[in-house]
């Protein structure tokens, strides 16, 4: 009909609740920021911004910061705005092949508490899920009493899928088609926000938001947890394939004459950099596998075993460098000290296989964040409603779980 308008309008409330979860980003992402800047970063002006800064005070997600001093430039200088150190976290959980890591994490990325124990051999599901529950009880107790639990984030490895955290196949766990996330929550007895991801993807996620990849969009992450994997990060989004299982780099085609792997394939890349063949070529007892990355940490000479092998990583990386073209490659996991004793070796076998040009433009660099990426991008998962919108994630929120969970 003539005179009839057409158009998706414009929803007030969700823009201003955007506008609250971008500000609440860059003070997570910087610690402390002063409204001058964030007046600049966000294009708004300075009375939007004022009235953004109270509401999230308000919530109790920031406090007002004094302008550091030593900062000096024309005109006053311009109030800041921090992460209250009281206000919500997230519980981060990374599970480890033989152990579990759970630890608390407040906004602004701070580990306030952290407690861990060990996951038998090929456990039960059930039981790892009651061994985290413990742990998630000791770190919660530890709480300010009336801080909001926004929720818990599990680094898994193994295939995570995207759409509902359910985990398809971790093979060093044993683990088919688990419904992890529920079993830790009926091991709580508690109902809060819960999302599971591969530990790779989220040690790319960490590095890059606070870690060596800092400013850095494209990167990939290798881990080395028993087996092989990779977060990758292109154009500065995460890399995670139609379901998320984008990454498995342990099973690129690496030696044609090579052995089996788990995964029912033979030569991959994983059968000669993955921790059983380490363990092997150094004559590790079998039940120390899982622990290859304190054996390596504790070495100051690389045996003459570890050489081929780390020509070997820097080969399969030449593969990866090829296909991703990233800036950087972080090694972590066991790849951190194996790095550390055989650098030459890797970087030569890099040289090997790479295009020149990717070759050129890449670096090899260990974690920001030492032996925390996973555990750390754990948090971050967990963090990320109240990015997108801090009043119904508060909302959602949990104010007495210590109490809950004492209980």
């Amino acid at each position: 009909m003539a005179g009839v308008r057409t158009g998706t309008g414009t929803n007030q409330e969700a823009v201003r609740r955007h506008n609250l979860g971008t500000l609440l980003r860059h003070v997570h992402d910087s610690g402390e920021v002063s409204r001058a800047e964030l007046t600049g970063r966000m294009g708004l002006n300075r009375s939007t911004i004022a009235a953004l800064v109270t509401e999230l005070e308000t919530l109790g997600l920031i406090e007002h910061a004094s302008p550091a001093a030593g900062r000096r430039s024309a005109g006053r200088p311009s109030a800041g705005v921090r992460i209250r150190e009281d206000g919500p976290y997230v519980v981060a959980v990374d599970l480890g092949v033989d152990h579990a890591v759970v630890a608390r994490v407040g906004l602004g990325g701070r580990i306030w508490h952290r407690a861990a124990a060990p996951i038998p051999p090929d456990p039960e599901a059930w039981l790892a899920g009651s061994t985290i529950a413990t742990l998630v009880r000791q770190v919660v107790s530890l709480s300010p009493a009336d801080a909001p639990l926004l929720g818990i984030g599990i680094a898994v490895p193994g295939l995570v899928r995207r759409s509902d955290g359910l985990i398809r196949h971790a093979p060093n766990l044993g683990w088919h088609d688990v419904s992890f996330g529920s079993i830790v929550l009926a091991a709580l007895a508690l109902d809060v926000p819960i999302a599971l991801g591969n530990d790779a993807d989220l040690g790319a996620l960490a590095e890059h938001r606070r870690g060596a990849a800092v400013g850095i969009d494209d990167l990939v992450y290798l881990s080395g947890n028993v087996g092989v994997g990779a977060g990758v990060i292109i154009s500065g989004n995460r890399l995670e394939g139609v379901a998320g299982y984008a990454g498995e780099v342990g099973h690129l085609h690496h030696d044609p004459r090579g052995g089996p792997c788990h995964c029912g394939s033979r030569g991959c890349w994983e059968t000669v950099v993955g921790a059983p063949a380490i363990a092997e070529a150094l004559r590790c007892p079998a039940d120390q596998v899982a622990r290859l990355g304190e054996i390596l940490d504790a070495m100051t000479t690389a045996p003459r075993e570890l050489r081929p092998i780390a020509a070997d990583l820097g080969r399969g990386l030449g593969a990866v460098v090829n296909i991703f073209n990233p800036s950087v490659v972080i090694l972590g996991g066991y790849f951190l000290p194996l790095f550390r004793l055989c650098r030459s070796e890797v970087t030569a076998g890099l040289g090997e296989r790479a295009l020149v040009p990717a070759r050129e433009s890449v670096r090899l660099c260990l974690p920001g964040l030492g032996n925390d990426s996973v555990l750390l991008g754990a948090a971050e998962m967990a963090m990320e409603p109240v990015f997108v919108d801090p009043v119904a994630s508060l909302a959602d929120a949990i104010t007495d779980a210590p109490a809950r969970l004492a209980g």
